[in-house]
């Protein structure tokens, strides 16, 4: 440090050490609020499998499948092999890309809170007209009303809970948002495992229900402070100062605040934010393309595929949804402990074997026309579930939580949007093609997956580095240590004492 004990300006400081504070139940009452966004998204991955393997809802909307899964005429792998019946899928996840784009400008420039309640309605009304739904272009709609939703709400609700939380405990608040997910996940499967039951009209229980989050996103989201930096983001300092003091239950917030208003000053586009552009682009892409969804949304249509039975498929969900949801919480007890990278690679070792082993089982005792034993069925589901494991104490949170937690305040929004956008446009892509990729590569769609997780799994070694307890306002020195992203971050500016006066140097 040269000027005789100078010090460096904006978010460079290091100021970390200097935060006051602690969590107050106000941030706790926030942040649960907040999180009950993710469970719109869980409860729609969960519901979307089971309502698509129920012959009445195949009966009334896809005859054609209907009749290829009971004829016998199709193999066990392409039997829902149908572009309209993935399109109720993926239409979703296509209308949240766009969604996702449009709530960017929303979040900055109105508030998260505004884009969180707007997610709540819209989804509110999807899930009404899917419950109602007389016919495809009813139903469609609907799906598409619920990816406006969700797309408000994934770009808004992890971006909330990073801003509202300290920087020590910043993981495991933030994952509240992965755990109402999966708890929304498990929801929904147990809904189906129940409604099932009631025949003709189940499918429009399982689908109305999603009212039920929804409306209590739309009510807490309304009674929701604003958070600080988003206060900031739109000149309101000085409230944005009162509610910091707030959340942190202190008035001593000067190093806090002081980062926020000086990491206000940045720019997306600009060289020095490339590596938080790659992490929010590549991330959430790896997430997806490790094969998570073509197990959440297809899980029933996927053990039914394998030789299940209706109702055995259906429990297999519910056993793998449990799994997920008990896995987020060992993450949220370990993400700021053990920290972010050592969760990710072990993680994807993990998802590696299980996918590797998943296919051997299949390509040797399963084929076109033949089941797999009771025993090797039992392996499957153990095997699957041990994957759904590593998924949800590592890439399953990490893959929201990384990309939410290191864009400065000016960029913030954007980035997010990006991560919510790429999420969603690889999650399109797989929602509406796995169909199509079972029927042609068989048991070797699990080695397609192995494939990938093995380059996300090389990608975090070598290029994402650990942001552990680090303040998001000072995630740039984070780059600026790392081997390869220092080329693109700036030095850090100092003032530097020659002759009597300051002059800035970067360093």
């Amino acid at each position: 440090m040269a000027g005789g004990g100078a010090q460096p300006l904006g978010v460079h400081k290091e100021r970390a050490a200097q935060y006051k504070g602690r969590v107050t139940p106000y941030v706790v009452y926030a942040c649960l609020v907040a999180a009950v966004g993710g469970s719109i998204f869980g409860y729609d991955i969960g519901i979307s499998g089971g309502v698509t393997s129920m012959d009445p809802f195949l009966k009334e909307f896809f005859p054609v499948v209907y009749h290829q899964k009971n004829s016998g005429s199709q193999n066990n792998y392409c039997k829902y092999n149908n572009q309209g019946l993935a399109a109720f899928t993926s239409s979703l996840y296509l209308a949240g890309l766009v969604a996702s784009l449009a709530a960017s400008p929303v979040t900055r420039n109105y508030g998260r809170k505004v884009s969180i309640v707007c997610g709540g309605i819209s989804f509110f009304v999807g899930a009404t007209l899917n419950a109602a739904a007389v016919n495809l272009a009813m139903l469609i709609l609907g799906r598409i009303l619920l990816g406006v939703g969700i797309g408000f709400g994934n770009q808004a609700v992890p971006l909330y809970l990073s801003e509202m939380a300290p920087a020590h405990l910043r993981g495991a608040l933030n994952m509240m948002f992965q755990l109402a997910t999966t708890s929304g996940i498990l929801t929904a499967n147990l809904i189906n495992s129940g409604t099932q039951h009631l025949h003709s009209w189940g499918w429009r229980l399982s689908l109305g229900l999603a009212a039920a989050p929804a409306l209590v996103m739309t009510i807490g989201g309304s009674l929701l402070p604003e958070t600080p930096n988003s206060l900031i983001e739109q000149g309101k300092v000085d409230e944005g100062r009162r509610v910091l003091e707030k959340i942190r239950g202190t008035k001593e917030v000067d190093a806090e605040f002081q980062d926020m208003v000086e990491a206000s000053e940045l720019n997306i586009l600009e060289r020095r934010n490339w590596p938080q552009l790659a992490m929010a682009i590549f991330m959430p892409a790896f997430q997806i393309l490790g094969g998570i969804n073509s197990i959440l949304f297809y899980a029933p249509v996927l053990f039914q595929s394998m030789g299940f039975g209706g109702n055995a498929s259906l429990l297999s969900s519910v056993l793998t949804g449990g799994v997920l949801c008990g896995s987020t919480v060992i993450s949220i007890a370990l993400v700021d402990k053990v920290g972010r990278r050592k969760l990710l690679i072990s993680g994807g070792i993990q998802m590696i074997v299980c996918q590797v082993i998943v296919a051997i089982i299949l390509g040797v005792e399963f084929g076109d026309d033949k089941k797999l034993t009771k025993g090797f069925s039992v392996a499957v589901v153990l095997v699957v579930c041990l994957f759904v494991l590593a998924f949800g104490w590592s890439w399953g949170p990490l893959g929201w939580t990384v990309p939410s937690e290191i864009f400065a305040l000016e960029t913030r929004s954007a980035g997010q949007s990006i991560t919510v956008a790429v999420n969603l446009l690889f999650t399109f892509a797989i929602a509406q093609s796995f169909l199509s990729l079972l029927c042609a590569l068989k048991f070797g769609i699990f080695l397609f997956f192995a494939g990938w997780i093995v380059v996300m799994t090389v990608f975090v070694y070598f290029f994402v580095p650990e942001t552990k307890g680090v303040p998001i306002e000072e995630m740039t020195l984070l780059w600026r240590k790392h081997w390869l992203w220092k080329r693109f971050v700036p030095g850090v500016p100092i003032e530097v004492e020659e002759d009597g006066e300051f002059t800035k140097n970067n360093k």
